[in-house]
């Protein structure tokens, strides 16, 4: 069993940055693909970025690229989330999450992911 544990939401102005970390626990029994969600009040959860176990491969939504950044240390087990130039439009509660994939995989849909955190909330004001 896997868990996630997310760290380093808060209320940010506008244009501001903020780091979000998910610290990984428990034994997954292979590699992990990692992702990182979000969902805004009334609106579905949506897939904000995503890294291989090997960290070779990283995908990052539109509507945050160019300004999200993600990265993980296996060794330490974390995935680290920096969102820069914050928006209003990013306010929402941000997810991590887990797949056990192949090592330069990553996966790209809610319904792949095996483990979630419980979340943590990203609020920005304008």
């Amino acid at each position: 069993q896997v868990q996630l544990v997310e760290s380093g939401g808060g209320l940010v102005q506008a244009g501001g940055s903020l780091r979000l970390s998910c610290a990984i626990s428990g034994r997954a029994g292979g590699s992990l693909g990692m992702g990182w969600f979000r969902q805004a009040p009334g609106k579905e959860r949506e897939i904000v970025a995503a890294i291989s176990w090997t960290g070779t491969m990283t995908y990052s939504a539109d509507s945050v690229k160019g300004r999200s950044t993600i990265s993980r240390d296996n060794t330490k087990n974390t995935v680290v989330l920096q969102m820069n130039s914050l928006k209003p439009e990013d306010t929402a509660v941000y997810y991590c999450a887990a797949k056990l994939l192949p090592s330069s995989l990553i996966a790209y849909y809610r319904i792949d992911y095996d483990y979630w955190g419980q979340g943590t909330q990203v609020t920005v004001s304008s």
